[in-house]
């Protein structure tokens, strides 16, 4: 029996996009994970903030892809404010992503987040988790890059397994925001 993560991801991802997931998704197949995805392998009977989190308890982990989804030439930030900033060439994630995230991190799962280069901002800003932001490589992945983020996978299910095996209870005292 594989052991449930969450993954969160957007629905709609480019071709490039597609095949980097799915080399995660072997990745979390080879180390027997299975990967729970609101629109993919879980889908909606209710509101989907509410399902998020009703797929999310029953995981042991979450991942967190932060792939471009919107672009903008030209952006402020800030606006109206003292410090707002003009911007160039802006790329955002999902904002699922950041819902996503912060359930995960109440619920006081373990998480391993990567972003494409352009990504920034909430979960994926070094230093909002505790967590080291991992950067997603552009595909075709060459084998020492696919070892790599394989070591990486490896190290978090040790802490994956861990809370599946001991039960929630061990880790749900620990969460950031007391008992979930």
């Amino acid at each position: 029996m594989k052991i449930p993560v969450f993954l969160s991801r957007p629905t709609t991802l480019s071709q490039e996009q597609e095949s980097s997931c799915r080399q995660i998704t072997e990745m979390l197949d080879s180390l027997q994970l299975e990967p729970r995805t609101l629109g993919r392998s879980d889908y909606s009977t209710s509101n989907p903030v509410n399902e998020v989190l009703a797929i999310a308890r029953h995981c042991s982990g979450g991942v967190v892809l932060g792939f471009r989804q919107y672009y903008a030439a030209t952006l402020t930030s800030k606006v109206g404010t003292p410090n707002a900033e003009d911007l160039a060439e802006v790329y955002l994630p999902s904002p699922w992503n950041h819902l996503e995230s912060g359930i995960l991190v109440a619920l006081g799962l373990p998480l391993i987040v990567l972003k494409e280069q352009e990504i920034g901002g909430g979960v994926f800003d070094a230093g909002a988790l505790d967590v080291f932001v991992h950067r997603l490589p552009s595909f075709p992945w060459d084998s020492a890059t696919r070892d790599g983020l394989y070591g990486v996978f490896l190290k978090w299910q040790t802490a994956v397994r861990t809370l599946y095996y001991e039960g929630f209870q061990l880790n749900r005292k620990n969460a950031p925001f007391g008992t979930v």
